[in-house]
């Protein structure tokens, strides 16, 4: 199945809908995770390693001691389409998942408190 490739404009209108935090950038659409230090790193790329093997799309990654950059485009098909932006996607629902300001179908607050970001000890995302 040949997927469909986005027009520039169109990439970056989705973009700007969609995933608000990612850009165009010489092809690819990116995004760069902050992170508190290498452990909570490395938390994220194996995050980012699971959802891209289950998806059977695989982005390039580039780690560093406190930060990810995630860069997504779709190689067979020579550009950005729907496996880039749905990756994507998920990715940045798991990553930027905050339980603490999760609120529930029923409206009450979400039990788990997430990573307190009060002690440098557990800091884990710094999130946007």
């Amino acid at each position: 199945m040949t997927a469909t490739v986005y027009s520039e404009s169109e990439v970056k209108a989705k973009l700007e809908s969609e995933l608000p935090q990612w850009f165009l950038e010489n092809g690819w659409i990116r995004r760069k995770y902050k992170t508190s230090g290498w452990k909570a790193t490395l938390m994220v790329v194996n995050t980012i390693g699971h959802l891209a093997e289950a998806a059977w799309h695989h982005p390039d990654l580039t780690v560093s001691y406190a930060f990810v950059i995630v860069k997504l485009c779709t190689h067979d098909a020579k550009g950005i389409t729907d496996k880039d932006f749905e990756l994507a996607l998920k990715i940045e629902q798991v990553i930027g998942w905050q339980p603490a300001k999760q609120v529930n179908a029923d409206g009450s607050k979400s039990a788990l408190e997430g990573t307190p970001n009060d002690d440098a000890r557990f800091k884990y995302i710094k999130y946007d």
